[in-house]
C-alpha cells in the first residue's frame, strides 16, 4: 500500500494461499484486485468500504480484516526496496514448500479426492521453483546497450585438444549445449568421450562422467591409458609401485576432479542426475564444467514412460530435449552420443538421416557430428569426422576432416599436415592441408590420394 514499485514487481507472485490467517488473505485479496482493475493504490479509506461492500464475512472475519488495514495504513520508514523484495520472495518459497508439504500429507492419507501419490514430486517441483523472475522481454529499443555487451562478450568455452574441433567450433564448446557424436558400434563414441574427459580434466576442468553402459573401472581404465600414454594391455600388466609413479605425474599438475558414475542400462533418466549433481555438491563440493553421458539411447525419460505406447522418435527426443535442459540449468556443456542405424552401420559418408530410432534427436542438438571408420583409415591409424549440425559456425567449413587415432592408448591427435587430414573442395588452399576432395566416391579418392603420396614417399 505504500510503494508503487515494489506492489508491482511481487504482486505476480504472490498468492492469497501464503498468508497463514484469514485476514490476511482477505486484505491482501481487496488490495491486489484494486491495483489490479484502477492501475493504482489503495487507501486505507478504500479498502474499508470495499471490505464493508463484501458479503459472507462472518463477524469475527471482519473485525479482524479493519483491525489490520488500520495497521498496515500505519506511516512506515522506508527500507531498501532490493531488500525488501528479496524477503519477499523467500516468503513465497517458504509458504509455498510449506502449503505443498501439507498437501502432500493429505494426499498421503488418502484424504484428498483429486490427486493421487503420483501427483507429488509435481506438487513439490512447482513449490521448488518458486522465484521473481521479472524479466518479461528484450525492448529493443532500451536494451539497446545491454545487446551491444552481448555481442562483444567473450562467451565461456570448453576447448578440445583437437585443432580442427577448435576452428569448427569457433574455439570450442558453449555452456548451455547439447552436443552429440554419431557412430556405428565399436567405431568410436565412448573412445571419443572418454579421450576427450581425460582433455578436460588435464586442462583442470572439474569432469562428471556418466556411464549408462560400462562399468566405472572400464571409463577409468580407457582414461588412465590416455593420461599415461601407455596402452591397455600395457596398463593391465604395469606393477603397483609403476602405476603409483604414473598416477603422480599424471595428478602432478591437476587441480580439478573426475567423478565417474554408473547407472544401470536404461534406468537413469535426469532426474537421477539432477539428484547427483545436487549429492555431489552437497557431499564433495563438486560442481562440474563438462558432462559427459555415455549414452543417450539407453538412458530413459523422465516424462515419459517406456512401454506406455510412446514411439521411439518422441522417447529419444523427449531425452534429448531433457538432457539439454539439464544443460542449461546447470549452465554446462554436455556430451552424449548415439547409434547410426543399420544403414549407416555400413555407409562411408553417414548423414543425418542415418540417426538410429528418432530424427528428434539431431533437431535438438546443438552440435553433432559422425565419426566413421573404413578399413583404408584403420590402415593408416585415422578416423573421419563429418559434420551434420553445428550452431556454433558454418557446418559447411571443414565438413570432413580425419583425426589420428590409437585405440590401445585410447587416444585421438592431430595428423601432421603433410597426411591427408582435411576433405573437401570448399577449404582455404592456407588451411595446411594437402589434399582436396569434391564429396564423391570417397574412398576411391582416398585409396588414390594415398598411393600418390606414397609414390612421393610422404607416407
Amino acid at each position: 500500500m505504500k510503494d508503487e514499485n515494489y506492489s508491482r514487481k511481487v504482486i505476480p507472485f504472490i498468492k492469497e494461499e501464503y498468508f497463514k490467517t484469514r485476514s490476511d488473505r482477505i486484505v491482501y485479496q481487496m488490495i491486489r484486485d484494486h491495483i489490479l482493475k484502477y492501475n493504482s493504490l489503495p487507501t486505507q479509506e478504500i479498502l474499508s468500504i470495499t471490505l464493508d461492500e463484501r458479503g459472507s464475512l462472518s463477524e469475527q472475519d471482519f473485525n479482524d480484516s479493519t483491525q489490520l488495514i488500520s495497521d498496515i495504513s500505519q506511516q512506515v520508514e522506508e527500507v531498501d526496496p532490493s531488500w525488501l523484495i528479496d524477503k519477499t520472495e523467500n516468503f513465497c518459497k517458504d509458504r509455498a514448500i510449506y502449503n505443498a508439504i501439507l498437501e502432500s500429507i493429505e494426499i498421503i492419507d488418502g484424504k484428498s479426492k483429486t490427486k493421487t501419490k503420483n501427483a507429488l514430486p509435481e506438487i513439490l517441483s512447482d513449490a521448488l521453483s518458486v522465484s521473481f523472475d521479472e524479466h518479461i522481454g528484450h525492448d529493443y529499443e532500451s536494451d539497446a546497450d545491454n545487446r551491444f555487451d552481448f555481442y562483444h562478450r567473450v562467451e565461456t568455452k570448453t576447448p578440445f585438444d583437437l585443432d580442427y574441433f577448435n576452428r569448427i567450433t569457433n574455439g570450442g564448446i558453449p555452456n548451455k549445449t547439447l552436443n552429440v557424436i554419431l557412430a556405428g558400434t565399436g567405431v568410436g563414441k565412448s573412445l571419443f568421450m572418454c579421450h576427450h574427459a581425460a582433455a578436460c580434466y588435464a586442462a583442470n576442468k572439474n569432469v562428471l562422467y556418466i556411464t549408462c553402459e560400462m562399468a566405472e573401472e572400464r571409463i577409468a581404465e580407457r582414461i588412465d591409458a590416455n593420461l599415461m600414454d601407455i596402452t591397455m594391455d600395457e596398463l593391465k600388466n604395469l606393477p603397483k609401485v609403476s602405476y603409483d609413479k604414473k598416477i603422480g605425474r599424471v595428478l602432478e599438475n591437476i587441480n580439478s576432479k573426475l567423478i565417474i558414475k554408473e547407472y544401470p542400462t536404461a534406468t537413469a533418466n535426469v532426474q537421477h542426475f539432477r539428484h547427483l549433481l545436487d549429492e555431489l555438491k552437497l557431499k564433495r563440493n563438486f560442481e562440474p564444467d563438462i558432462i559427459f553421458i555415455d549414452y543417450l539411447n539407453i538412458c530413459t525419460s523422465s516424462r515419459l514412460k517406456s512401454g506406455s505406447n510412446i514411439n521411439t522418435y518422441m522417447m529419444v527426443k523427449a531425452i534429448a530435449e531433457e538432457l539439454r535442459g539439464l544443460a542449461v540449468e546447470y549452465d554446462v556443456p554436455v556430451f552424449t552420443a548415439t547409434q547410426t542405424n543399420r544403414t549407416g552401420y555400413s555407409s562411408s559418408d553417414v548423414g543425418l538421416e542415418d540417426t538410429s530410432e528418432s530424427f528428434g534427436l539431431p533437431a535438438t542438438a546443438d552440435f553433432m557430428f559422425a565419426l566413421i571408420s573404413t578399413e583404408e583409415l584403420e590402415e593408416n591409424g585415422q578416423i573421419l569426422v563429418k559434420q551434420l549440425k553445428n550452431r556454433y559456425n558454418d557446418v559447411f567449413s571443414n565438413k570432413k576432416f580425419v583425426v589420428g587415432i590409437n585405440r590401445g592408448k585410447m587416444k585421438l591427435y592431430d595428423t601432421d599436415n603433410s597426411e591427408v587430414n582435411l576433405i573437401g573442395s570448399n577449404q582455404d588452399d592456407n588451411a595446411g592441408v594437402g589434399v582436396g576432395y569434391d564429396g564423391h566416391n570417397f574412398e576411391e579418392k582416398f585409396r588414390s590420394n594415398r598411393d600418390k603420396l606414397r609414390q612421393l614417399k610422404v607416407i
